[in-house]
């Protein structure tokens, strides 16, 4: 043996193998590009086929940003077709889970050096101080766009809520709600209508999320599904004369059980169910009588009064196609929502301002609008225009 030692530099290794993994991953995205023009037109470059729907125009430079660093995609340019891509659209959807992780980091305090580190691990580059101040610019100016979206003029079914944020004022943590609509649209898909902050979930709070979802070009609701807030319901008649008020059921069972004893909890349940489980409203009504003479019975007075005086505000769900009353007689779809903004909000405590709890809240409802969550069908809206051929006639 010599006794020679071979040194190696760790960093240049590393700096090679990283360009490696890159050159692979930018030569397969544009391999793969060119793949899905070819199927596209119905032929691969330079084949003159009689089942050719279009030709090449060449192409043209696009930046994407991969865990492997910064590629160049050469994306085709088409004659006569449209050119659309898988790749695109992921990145599209990448683009809104990394606006949303850059206003999570810089509403949670997090320093732009710190952010900096943060997206090089997270995307494989830096992203420079100049970029994060634009990008933050550039994050609200597009949620700003897609809160004030013009809306359809008619929704069958819409489901308002609110969530309760802190944030901090003159040195206070105090309370502030996000209220939020969701809703279902002619063709039985679900859309987030609106996100808008209010002082608190009263009158005057409803009031103004009421006119800027009208303003918004939303004119007429056939019901509206909701927990029993007293502001809510006193403003909808202003707003949507025509629509029926759908009290959650879940809620009005919860309200309910608050006055109920643990140990007779589960009776008092199925009792409740038995109510909801009738086949038309007349049934409901009388099921309802026998359920309250029961609680009355077992000593349950303010259970009874509940069930008496609340229960009727369930049942409007009953002029609607059986079709839909599982989906449209609670508030589950929403609540699960929102459960998911305050598992993302929980991280960041109590936020500066109400903006900073309104833009990742909007944030976080545009990147459900954008997944599969809208995109699925949710109620077969041909039923209910069947009731209505039937009311005329």
């Amino acid at each position: 043996m010599s006794g020679k030692i071979i040194e190696i530099n760790e960093q240049k290794v590393k700096e090679h193998l990283g360009e490696f993994v890159r050159s692979t991953v930018e030569e397969t995205l544009n391999s793969l590009l060119d793949e899905e023009a070819a199927a596209i037109c119905k032929a691969q470059k330079y084949e003159r086929t009689e089942a050719r729907e279009g030709s090449r125009s060449g192409h043209y430079e696009r930046k994407l940003l991969t865990r492997s660093g910064e590629v160049k995609l050469k994306v085709p340019k088409l004659r006569k077709v449209t050119f659309e891509t898988a790749i695109i659209e992921r990145y599209k959807r990448r683009e809104i889970s990394v606006e949303e992780a850059m206003i999570e980091m810089y509403i949670a305090g997090i320093s732009v050096r710190r952010v900096e580190d943060v997206t090089e691990v997270l995307w494989g580059s830096k992203v420079s101080p100049g970029t994060i101040s634009n990008m933050n610019k550039k994050i609200y100016a597009e949620i700003e766009k897609w809160r004030n979206m013009p809306l359809g003029k008619h929704y069958a079914y819409v489901y308002l809520d609110g969530i309760w944020l802190k944030r901090t004022w003159g040195g206070e943590i105090k309370n502030i709600s996000v209220l939020v609509a969701v809703g279902v649209n002619n063709e039985g898909f679900r859309e987030i209508l609106g996100v808008s902050e209010g002082a608190k979930e009263d009158k005057e709070s409803w009031k103004g999320f009421l006119a800027y979802l009208k303003g918004r070009g939303l004119e007429e609701i056939d019901m509206i599904i909701s927990d029993k807030s007293l502001g809510l319901v006193e403003t909808i008649p202003d707003f949507y004369p025509k629509a029926k008020w759908q009290r959650c059921m879940v809620h009005f069972y919860r309200n309910v059980f608050s006055k109920v004893p643990f140990d007779k909890i589960k009776q008092t349940a199925s009792m409740l169910k038995a109510i909801h489980a009738q086949e038309n409203i007349e049934e409901a009504r009388r099921k309802k009588d026998i359920v309250v003479k029961k609680l009355i019975e077992m000593k349950l007075k303010k259970a009874s009064d509940l069930v008496n005086e609340g229960c009727e505000e369930t049942f409007s769900f009953y002029s609607f196609p059986v079709e839909h009353w599982k989906r449209i007689r609670t508030n589950n779809g929403l609540e699960r929502i929102m459960k998911e903004i305050r598992r993302r909000t929980r991280v960041v405590g109590s936020f500066p301002d109400g903006e900073s709890a309104l833009m990742l809240t909007a944030a976080r409802l545009r990147h459900i609008a954008l997944s599969t969550w809208s995109s699925r069908k949710y109620l077969n809206m041909s039923l209910l225009n069947e009731i209505d051929s039937d009311t005329v006639a």
